[in-house]
């Protein structure tokens, strides 16, 4: 590690007492102190600039920590930690980081330190506020935390919706577009700024992603500002969100903690894909009562819709999970209607029969949206949430689907963890849709097993666009929103026409071996795929025997090949196996040449693909060159190759 202190000219103003701090392998380095009184940093990478001088601090009802500062003191330390984690893109975790502390001094004599966190490839930093006198809260009403990256970067942001609109007034939901390799200068399409996670092309110096993890019932979740005077800052959620129910300003208790900003940096796109610095620094929140198993399931509800959540359907969709060999089936919203507690219980009783799970849609709205689906408020308050729990325990139901949340407020943040909370003393796991992105939450709250918090499958249903789109939405999310948390998005559709009977509807535009091959390329513990029982007679039948036995847990990722919206190739092992999978959404047919290192000369692996003239097959193949293995891809279409691990 490099810790020095020195004196630097930046922005015609000087800086005293700067100080570094660098990665293991001393490529990345940031340097922070205090220019004029305000705490600044900068990022480099091999040498070359990320992150330019950029604000610090932040000012809270009790005093400003943003300017008139002065350094109070410093130190460092190394972080080491080893972990299992079983539901994130690779099983164990050596996590080594230098670590920077430095303490300031506002003009009151309050302090506030931040820490600085390392690794090779990623930083992780956040506030640091003590006690002080008889103060013991504080409510944060701004952040000066701000990101300036060099004027040729380009970027590729999500962004923030208005408040309260969408369907049934339920947004924001992290449901909005991408634009690829966007000017930093085109503003937003609101003019909210932007959700995280968010990803930038720094030229030729390489790529950052800025993300947040370890945030709880404690604080609210950030997001980007809009590009403003040449960098982007830390917003925090709109008033009016959640029908203006709580503050938009986090209150934390003293001492305390904001939660952690990350930024990973690569000269490629690699370190991006692999990071696992949203789990590196938080930790177990507590003990799950109930070992969560990740696994396989399907639904009626996303190609069958509304009209199929009745006794009959569910049977169907029962019977074809049994056939699959997958562990569970969801039911989804106005079940409480539709089939009524009784059948929920006679459902249940039968799928356990046929060795598969339920898992139960609720809303989590009670009075912030216009969701009439059902059930509706229950899972908004303690007393009727736990008294659900309670029967779904009863049942032997395991995991519930809860969904419109619809913001980013403090109390927002508070019923998710409410929620997991509570399931986990009755042993349920817990899927969130219509919601914010995880922050960690797969290492924070052991029954957590994914989130939707991406423009998902269900969009296919209901436009022909996104039918268009989905190749290119589909190599965005493993270099954005899956690189920094799970992702449920419900794929891997087998139906051509996206409707009942396979016979109308939207038109989907992929292939099968892109489907089967996204099945791979998009990481949550607990898949639901949009099968359907017609696929087991329709569809090719090693697309059938490929999805019978597809896991959904990871014990390493690599990334192999790709550029966001082009094109994306992901080795992903499991045990004994390892899954190489890649998708194109380019017009002109792609040939690449991959050096798969997890593969040796001679290995007899099976390639699940398709030429656009006949139906998707897997044949075995023996590998020539691991290090140049030629692949062609043409538009909407995709590829896995299926090989023993060592």
């Amino acid at each position: 590690m490099r810790f020095q202190l020195f004196s630097l000219a930046l922005t015609g103003a000087v800086c005293l007492s700067a100080s570094t701090v660098s990665s293991p392998d001393s490529k990345l380095v940031v340097t922070t102190g205090l220019q004029s009184g305000k705490p600044i940093y900068s990022v480099t990478y091999d040498g070359k600039p990320i992150i330019m001088e950029s604000p610090l601090g932040f000012v809270s009802n009790i005093g400003d920590f943003s300017t008139g500062l002065a350094l109070a003191g410093e130190s460092t330390d190394k972080v080491h930690k080893s972990f299992d984690q079983d539901r994130i893109k690779q099983s164990h975790i050596d996590y080594t980081a230098n670590k920077l502390t430095t303490e300031y001094k506002n003009a009151k004599g309050q302090k506030m330190s931040i820490e600085w966190l390392v690794s090779d490839n990623d930083i992780a930093f956040r506030y640091l506020i003590p006690a002080e006198g008889d103060t013991r809260s504080m409510i944060i009403e701004k952040e000066a935390t701000g990101y300036r990256f060099p004027d040729f970067t380009t970027t590729f942001l999500t962004p923030q919706s208005h408040a309260m609109i969408g369907w049934k007034r339920t947004k924001p939901s992290y449901e909005e577009p991408y634009k690829p390799d966007a000017a930093m200068t085109e503003p937003s399409m609101y003019g909210h700024g932007y959700t995280f996670p968010a990803l930038f092309h720094v030229g030729d110096n390489g790529w950052a992603l800025l993300t947040e993890t370890g945030v709880d019932g404690y604080f609210c979740g950030s997001r980007l500002s809009e590009y403003t005077d040449g960098m982007y800052t830390i917003a925090y959620p709109m008033p009016e969100e959640n029908n203006g129910n709580g503050s938009a300003n986090p209150a934390i208790g003293l001492p305390g903690a904001t939660p952690w900003r990350t930024i990973t940096v690569g000269s490629t796109l690699k370190p991006i894909v692999e990071t696992t610095i949203p789990w590196n620094v938080v930790e177990p929140l507590y003990a799950a009562s109930e070992t969560v198993k990740p696994g396989r399931g399907t639904w009626s509800w996303i190609l069958w819709q509304d009209p199929s959540i009745n006794y009959d359907d569910q049977i169907k969709y029962i019977d074809f999970a049994a056939a699959m060999g997958y562990e569970n089936v969801l039911v989804d919203n106005w079940w409480d209607t539709n089939i009524g507690r009784e059948g929920i219980a006679k459902l249940a009783k039968y799928a356990q029969s046929k060795g598969v799970n339920l898992l139960i849609w609720y809303s989590s709205s009670g009075w912030w949206n216009d969701i009439e689906q059902g059930p509706t408020n229950i899972m908004s308050r303690p007393i009727p949430r736990k008294a659900e729990m309670k029967w779904l325990q009863s049942l032997g139901i395991k995991g519930i689907k809860v969904d419109f949340f619809g913001g980013d407020k403090q109390e927002t943040m508070r019923l998710y963890e409410d929620i997991l909370s509570d399931a986990n003393d009755y042993g349920i796991s817990v899927i969130f849709h219509g919601c914010t992105m995880p922050r960690g939450w797969e290492r924070m709250y052991p029954n957590y097993v994914g989130s939707e918090a991406v423009l998902a499958s269900e969009n296919l249903v209901f436009g022909q666009n996104f039918c268009d789109e989905a190749a290119y939405n589909a190599t965005l999310h493993p270099f954005i929103r899956n690189a920094a948390g799970c992702m449920e998005y419900g794929g891997t559709v087998l139906n051509h026409r996206l409707n009942r009977n396979n016979d109308g509807g939207t038109t989907r535009r992929t292939t099968d071996a892109f489907e089967l091959a996204t099945a791979i390329l998009f990481q949550n513990p607990v898949q639901n795929f949009a099968l359907a029982p017609n696929n087991l007679t329709d569809a090719p039948a090693d697309a059938i025997a490929f999805m019978k036995a597809v896991p959904t847990t990871w014990d390493e990722t690599v990334f192999i090949d790709g550029y966001p919206g082009k094109y994306v190739v992901l080795a992903r092992r499991h045990a004994d196996k390892w899954y190489i999978a890649g998708v194109s959404a380019q017009d002109q047919p792609l040939k690449l040449k991959l050096n798969l290192p997890m593969l040796q000369k001679g290995d007899e692996v099976t390639l699940y693909a398709e030429d656009g003239k006949s139906p998707l097959t897997a044949k075995t193949l023996k590998i020539k060159k691991p290090e140049a293995t030629d692949i062609t891809l043409t538009d909407n279409n995709g590829f896995i190759i299926v090989a023993p691990a060592r």
